[in-house]
């Protein structure tokens, strides 16, 4: 299994961006897809996943309402939609899969996650 992350960049802040991760080696639509991001500095932080083929996306409060996960699972590929970027948005943004079924309040641990992609960087500035 293999994922890559990609659609990093430079942004000023307002702006927009969209990162690819796709997959190789397993079908994305029967798992959990989730993006953490890292800070310079600062631990891996939740940003947001979705859970299964029913493409019901959950994110953390930091980039709900700004950022939006979906799916094409024919291309075998989840989206992350990044709208209203702020400076603290700046950081290396990672996907992970997970082979287990979690539950919505088991989303957010980086540990049930098992293969990650190489991580993509977001800047975001002026």
């Amino acid at each position: 299994v293999q994922l890559q992350a990609s659609g990093g960049g430079l942004v000023q802040p307002g702006g927009s961006l969209r990162l690819s991760c796709t997959g190789s080696g397993v079908a994305f639509s029967n798992y959990v897809i989730g993006w953490f991001r890292q800070a310079p500095g600062k631990e891996r932080e939740y940003v947001g996943a979705t859970r299964h083929s029913i493409g019901t996306s959950y994110y953390a409060a930091s980039v709900r309402g700004r950022f939006t996960i979906s799916r094409d699972n024919g291309k075998n590929t989840v989206f992350l939609q990044m709208n209203s970027l702020k400076s603290e948005d700046t950081a290396v943004y990672y996907c992970a899969l997970s082979v287990s079924r979690l539950i919505v309040s088991s989303l957010p641990d980086s540990g049930n996650y098992d293969y990650w992609g190489q991580g993509t960087l977001v800047t975001v500035s002026s």
